[in-house]
């Protein structure tokens, strides 16, 4: 299973497991609501009951209508049993709306031999799931009828209602699942929009690198035919050309290999090496390279071996990025080179009197492509590649890289790779 795959798939599994926790908090929100919900119409249902068991003007009107005396009103039978009806519901509505109650309700009055009296002026649909909560009534009313009278109020889709009061919760939990899952849909694609540019730059540096060889080839077998005959004055210039070309050829090699680096594949083979002959090297062709150009410079190399587990051409290429930094940063280049051994690790300083860097830039000199500008132009031309390079390639061998520098200055940078154990 590939990185992306598994990602996705936790990513999936946290989600599934966020709604699972979201449901079971859904479902203890809705118990509670229900508990909420019985006791507030408990509380309701004994002031309703207490107010009707007296006799005023609401019971009065109610008492008139259910027994059909229109004796006390002008208005017709039917008119005084509507305008009870309507009395009647206004009343229980602000009893309930007292207590926090806001559902939708209705309600019956009759006793308990099952005679109907009253009903709400709203009627419920006779297929409508409902849930009752009867009120025996005492006091005037029953007495006026001589029977055991029932108040029922009824409510329907009670869960819709609480799901309503749970909306503070609810909604603003689902709407930031949706926006995790937006974000984490968008950074995936991202990725792999990145990918594909990663995928389609490396062809192409693939392709103008394999170009580059022939040239390169060529030069060799100019260098090689040259070599005869050549008077000896002028062979350390001919040998030159040959180390730089050498060097050009593995610069090539370097850049196939840094589209494979990229995705992380195992490019490095990292063997036990002696890396003080290969960085003497390197310093006597940078030294012959100077007395041909404005370059002083000077190296120091600690006595004794220096035992790593390197892969020696990368390694190689990362002193060398870091040389060619000092000569190109530098108007008038004096460059030191420092080897030696301290706390078990291998040490290498590197140091220049350049324009140095500044305090913001130290921080990014690292990332792939940044360079650092004077302005809005670029002194040196490049393509800002070599110290994420360095970076990648000290991370593979364990070691790391550190950068002091002072503005106008100069600056030092410091590689340091863990020697084998036993190598002091």
């Amino acid at each position: 299973m590939n990185r992306k795959t598994l990602y996705i798939a936790v990513f999936i599994v946290a989600v599934v497991g966020l709604f699972i926790v979201q449901y079971k908090y859904l479902k203890i929100g809705l118990n509670l609501a229900k508990v909420q919900f019985n006791k507030n119409i408990g509380d309701a249902s004994q002031n309703i009951k207490r107010d009707l068991a007296l006799e005023n003007e609401l019971t009065f009107l109610v008492g008139q209508a259910i027994t059909k005396d229109d004796s006390y009103f002008k208005l017709s039978l039917d008119s005084i049993q509507d305008a009870s009806k309507f009395y009647l519901n206004d009343f229980i509505n602000n009893r309930l709306s007292l207590q926090g109650i806001d559902a939708d309700f209705s309600f019956k009055l009759f006793t308990r031999d099952s005679v109907f009296y009253l009903n709400s002026p709203k009627v419920f649909n006779a297929n409508t799931s409902v849930v009752t909560f009867p009120i025996e009534l005492d006091g005037y009313l029953p007495k006026l009828v001589g029977r055991k009278t029932i108040l029922e109020l009824q409510f329907k889709d009670l869960n819709t209602y609480f799901l309503f009061q749970l909306n503070g919760l609810t909604i603003p939990s689902l709407l930031f699942m949706l926006v995790i899952i937006l974000i984490f849909v968008w950074v995936l694609k991202s990725v792999y929009w990145q990918r594909q540019i990663i995928t389609t730059t490396n062809s192409f540096i693939n392709n103008l690198t394999h170009e580059l060889k022939t040239p390169v080839f060529s030069i060799s077998l100019a260098t090689k035919l040259l070599e005869e005959g050549l008077e000896v004055s002028k062979k350390p210039i001919l040998q030159i050309v040959k180390q730089q070309t050498n060097r050009i050829n593995q610069l090539i090699d370097t850049v196939l290999e840094l589209g494979k680096l990229e995705f992380q594949e195992n490019l490095f083979h990292l063997n036990e090496v002696d890396f003080k002959p290969h960085l003497v090297e390197i310093c006597e062709n940078f030294e012959l390279l100077s007395k041909l150009e404005p370059i002083l410079f000077t190296y120091k190399i600690e006595e004794g071996s220096y035992h790593i587990k390197a892969e020696v051409n990368h390694l190689e290429n990362v002193i060398s990025n870091i040389l060619d930094n000092a000569q190109k940063y530098s108007e008038n280049p004096i460059i030191e080179l420092t080897a030696s051994k301290r706390n078990r690790k291998l040490v290498i300083s590197i140091s220049d009197k350049g324009i140095g860097i500044a305090k913001k830039d130290k921080q990014l000199i690292f990332k792939k492509y940044y360079r650092v500008a004077d302005g809005d132009l670029y002194k040196v031309k490049g393509y800002g590649l070599g110290l994420s390079y360095v970076k990648d390639v000290l991370k593979k061998h364990r070691g790391s890289v550190k950068i002091d520098s002072t503005l106008g200055k100069g600056t030092v940078v410091t590689v340091y790779i863990p020697l084998i154990n036993g190598n002091n």
